[in-house]
Formats: structure tokens, C-alpha cells, sequence
């Protein structure tokens, strides 16, 4: 007679089919089983003291790997627990699936144990969102939620797998065929591109300006935008600013940084857009909108350069005007950052931080930074000189995020030293975390945390 498998199983047999490698989480009934299963596949299990931390760690770890990051919940509570990290995913346009297991589908709507309709409560955070009902669901499931989570604008999106789906069984070889299904009907998303007519335009307005600047964050860092973006600023000698995560594209050290002269918006600006999300552009209204992948959209850009090129040219009066504040404004930082304040001020213990970062060269440590007055003497005081090495409280200024964040960084990059520069309120929403870095993650951490 065929062996059999349950739901349990396949559900594990189907995130590992799907390229799913490592997964955060909190496990108890229903979902220990499937983690126990995972495990035995080769996924990692990564188990936190909290949802909220562990959905923070799928979120971020989802940006710096460009797949979706996974978490995995118990229901009820759990599921409640784990949607500050799929909010978190969706507002900062970050690749997660977030799976939650829940009650017996039989028992909805009598009081069961944890009992809630976790689906419903997931629409408002994810992109997409779907319960299997069946255990011949599963995989197709699985396939949608992780195919929705990098479709066009990244995002969250949750699968919900009821107790009694877990517990049905089907044959292997039925178990197989599914699989292959769902793989073989998998539609991956091809990206966008503008046409040449509307490439040919950007170029035009770049030309014509007379005080151009490149504008970047973490849209292009996902993107993986970094040399194209890098031809970009030294073909047409723009300066660029960098949003705080997209610090790094490139380097904070190059001649056309412009963060430390702090530009602001002329009246009759023009802005440029590039966007995956076409429904995004609309909604800024820019004078003109790429719709488009970061990376390719520049890649176009660059080669209409090559064709007709131009650049600016340090002797430009808007390049010295804006080298001119950058020199004049980092000196006057810098003279501060020189006193040894006792005790310390912000200043003093950045300075210290930033001087012991930049000794150790490359590969360049990846920063987390959280809190209100840390995050925010960070971003001026701090260097960043390599792509997705600086984490912060991003879109939703999410309080909280620095220890999960540390966690996924050790993950995604076992080669890179995590430096977590924390306030102390900050510190305190995460701070048992501190033991999932000690016991599961073999990276090497400096936490300074300031009072």
C-alpha cells in the first residue's frame, strides 16, 4: 500500500520546492509539526520570543535577499502578533508571506480555541491573502501568496492553514503531482519597462536642468540598481541624494554626494519618477512618470547617455555650489564630533562607532538603526559605502524593528559583520531578542545602546 503524507508535510514539501530556505517564527499548536518538517527538509527554523520581532526579521530579510521572507505563526494571538511585521513588509514595499496556522475549519464560529478569522484580519496588510481548505490546496497556495509577494510593487501577503488541513493526508505520489502542478502554473511577473519615446524624454529634462540631483532610496537598493545607478551620477556628474536605506548605492564618500548639503525643493521642480507600480505614479502626479524596475529603467537611461553624452562637470556652478555646502557643513559637523564630551552626548559615541566601522573596510557591516534622536544623529554621523548595509525604522518609522532586523541581516549576510546602534526605548521593545543572537545565529554583533 502507498505511503501517505499529511498536511504538515506537504505544506513543508512545498516551501522547499519554492526555493524557501530560512523562516522566523514562534511555533506551538497547530504549526509545530510543519516546522518540525521544514527543518528535516533542510529549512531553517529561526524561533524568536516574539511574532512581532520575527515578522520584522521575514520582513527585512525579504528586502536584503529579494525573495520573500517567511514567517510563521499559531493562530489567533499569534496571527494578531505577526501583522506588525506583515504591515511592516507592505508599507516599506518589502517581499514577506507570513503563514499562520488556525483553528479546525468545522469549529469557526463557536468559540474554539484562538479561534479567529485570520484571513480577514490579513487583508488590510497584505497584498494578498488566502486559506487553504483543503490539503490538495496547499500547494498552489503556497505557489500564489509567494508569486503575489514580488509581483509589481513587493509587499506582505498571508496563508492561512487550518488545523484540520494540516491533519488530512493524501498519497506521495498525489502529493508530487500537486507540486509539479502548482510549479509548472506558477505565472512569474515580467518587469515593466517604459518605452524609448519616454526614456528619450527623462534624458531631455536632464539635460535641460539647470540644478539637476538624483534622487534614491530603497526602491533601487531592492532593485539591486547600484551600478547602473553609480554610471548614472559620474556620466552626467549629478550630485544624489540617498534616502536613509538607500545610503550606500552609492558611496557616501563620493565627490557628488549631497546629503550633507541638505538641497531643498525649488518651487517649480520637475520630478522624474521611476516606479513599479503605475498606480504609484498616479498617485504623485510627477511631470514624468517611468514605469518601470529601477535597474533596467536606468540601464535604458544610461545607454541613451552613451549615445549623446553630456556631463556637468565639477567647474558646473551648481556642482560647486553644492560641493561648497557639503565641505562647509561637514566641517562644522565634524569639529563637533572631534570633543570628547563626559559624559557622552549622541555625538561622542558616534563618532567612536562610525571611526570602528569604517577600520574595518570591506565587506562594510550592516548598521541597524532605531530611535529617535540615535536614528536620526545616525543618519548625518554614520558612512555608508556599500548597498543594503544601513536598516532603519523606515517608511512607518516603526519603533522596535532593530533586534529582528539584526537577526535578519546575519541571515542574509553571514560574511558581513551587524552593527545594531539602538536607543534605549527602542532597545526595550526587542530586547530578549538579544538571546535568539547568542543561541542561533552564528555572526558576530556590537550593540550599543544610548542612553
Amino acid at each position: 500500500m502507498e505511503d501517505s503524507l499529511d498536511g504538515n508535510v506537504l505544506a513543508a514539501k512545498s516551501l522547499a520546492r519554492f526555493g524557501v530556505t530560512h523562516m522566523f517564527g514562534v511555533v506551538g499548536i497547530p504549526v509545530t509539526s510543519l516546522a518540525n518538517r521544514a527543518v528535516q527538509l533542510g529549512i531553517r527554523f529561526i524561533a524568536f520570543h516574539n511574532e512581532q520581532s520575527a515578522g520584522y526579521a521575514a520582513s527585512a530579510y525579504g528586502y536584503l535577499i529579494g525573495c520573500p521572507g517567511l514567517l510563521l505563526t499559531v493562530s489567533g494571538p499569534g496571527c494578531v502578533h505577526g501583522l506588525a511585521g506583515l504591515s511592516n513588509a507592505m508599507i516599506n514595499t518589502w517581499p514577506m508571506v507570513m503563514i499562520s496556522g488556525s483553528c479546525d475549519q468545522k469549529d469557526c464560529g463557536r468559540g474554539d480555541f484562538q479561534e479567529l478569522d485570520q484571513v480577514e484580519a490579513a487583508k488590510p496588510f497584505s497584498k494578498f491573502s488566502v486559506k487553504a481548505k483543503d490539503i490538495k490546496e496547499i500547494p498552489n497556495c503556497v505557489a500564489r501568496v509567494f508569486d503575489h509577494a514580488v509581483s509589481g510593487r513587493p509587499g506582505g501577503c498571508y496563508l492561512d492553514l487550518p488545523t484540520d488541513v494540516l491533519h488530512q493526508t493524501i498519497s506521495e505520489s498525489e502529493a508530487e503531482n500537486l507540486l509539479a502542478e502548482a510549479e509548472k502554473g506558477r505565472i512569474l511577473e515580467e518587469r515593466r519597462v517604459p518605452p524609448s519615446s519616454e526614456i528619450e524624454k527623462a534624458v531631455t529634462l536632464l539635460r535641460k536642468a539647470e540644478r539637476p540631483l538624483i534622487v534614491f532610496g530603497k526602491g533601487a537598493a531592492y532593485g539591486r540598481a547600484e551600478e547602473e545607478l553609480r554610471k548614472l551620477v559620474e556620466r552626467m556628474g549629478i550630485p544624489f541624494l540617498p534616502t536613509p536605506m538607500g545610503k550606500g548605492l552609492v558611496s557616501d564618500n563620493h565627490e557628488l554626494a549631497a546629503s550633507a548639503a541638505s538641497p531643498k525643493w525649488d518651487k517649480d521642480v520637475k520630478f522624474i519618477l521611476v516606479d513599479v507600480c503605475e498606480e504609484e505614479i498616479k498617485l504623485r502626479k510627477p511631470h514624468l512618470g517611468l514605469v518601470g524596475d529601477a535597474k533596467k529603467v536606468l540601464e535604458m537611461i544610461n545607454k541613451e547617455i552613451k549615445d549623446d553624452p553630456f556631463c556637468l562637470g565639477k567647474s558646473h556652478p551648481w556642482v560647486e555650489a553644492v560641493s561648497k555646502k557639503v565641505k562647509d557643513n561637514v566641517s562644522r559637523m565634524e569639529a563637533q564630533l572631534a570633543k570628547d564630551v563626559v559624559p557622552f552626548n549622541f555625538l561622542t559615541p558616534m563618532r567612536i562607532i562610525r571611526d570602528a566601522i569604517l577600520g574595518l573596510g570591506s565587506p562594510a557591516p550592516v548598521v541597524v538603526s532605531e530611535g529617535a534622536n540615535t536614528m536620526d544623529v545616525g543618519r548625518s554621523v554614520f558612512v555608508q559605502t556599500e548597498p543594503r548595509t544601513r536598516l532603519d525604522a523606515g517608511t512607518w518609522g516603526t519603533m522596535g524593528v532593530g533586534l529582528g532586523y539584526c537577526i535578519a541581516a546575519a541571515v542574509a549576510n553571514p560574511d558581513r559583520l551587524v552593527v545594531a546602534v539602538e536607543g534605549d526605548s527602542g532597545f526595550g521593545f526587542s530586547a530578549m531578542e538579544v538571546e535568539v543572537c547568542n543561541l542561533t545565529i552564528v555572526a558576530r554583533y556590537l550593540i550599543k545602546v544610548l542612553y
